[in-house]
């Protein structure tokens, strides 16, 4: 058996409906002297995702990309003997690096700077890329910075061992 009684609202009076809802009966309402109407204040609405397919696939090309070399120069960085022979080895320099405990911690820093400002650059960019707003250069700028700082880091030892500051005299011989 189907129930047969009408729903709400459909042969409910005007009155009837504004009963039900709460609100007062139309003959109640006050009538408001007429002020000028002022348009709302504009508000600032939340801008849609419009990033385009191209800018998120390189922003997350360029992550990915710079996560790989993170991994592979950080892993270098915590074995930094061995990569400050091969750069001395590079520029032509005889002898080897010997500045062992200045290298082991500044290799190490330099590993979690890398580590740090690649984090810090994919949050930037995920919550740009979230917000619909361009996101490529992010990961370009990110890095810049962050190679910059891990340079440092990776210069400290290196100008202080024996092995390039003699190489750097006889650069500066010729």
């Amino acid at each position: 058996m189907t129930d047969q009684r009408p729903q709400y609202g459909e042969i409910a009076t005007l009155e009837e409906q504004r009963r039900a809802a709460g609100l007062p009966p139309l003959d109640a309402m006050p009538v408001a002297a007429e002020s000028p109407v002022v348009p709302p204040a504009p508000t600032a609405e939340p801008r849609p995702a419009s990033s385009s397919p191209v800018d998120r696939f390189v922003t997350i090309a360029l992550l990915a990309y710079g996560l790989v070399n993170v991994v592979v120069t950080g892993l270098s960085y915590l074995d930094f003997s061995t990569a400050m022979n091969e750069v001395l080895r590079a520029v032509g320099a005889d002898g080897e690096f010997t500045n062992f405990a200045q290298g082991k911690l500044w290799g190490t820093i330099a590993a979690v700077v890398l580590a740090a400002g690649w984090s810090f650059t994919a949050y930037f960019s995920v919550r740009r890329l979230r917000s619909g707003r361009r996101a490529w250069w992010v990961p370009l700028v990110g890095a810049a910075v962050t190679l910059f700082i891990a340079s440092i880091c990776v210069a400290i030892p290196l100008m202080n061992d024996p092995a390039f500051i003699s190489f750097m005299d006889t650069m500066a011989a010729r």
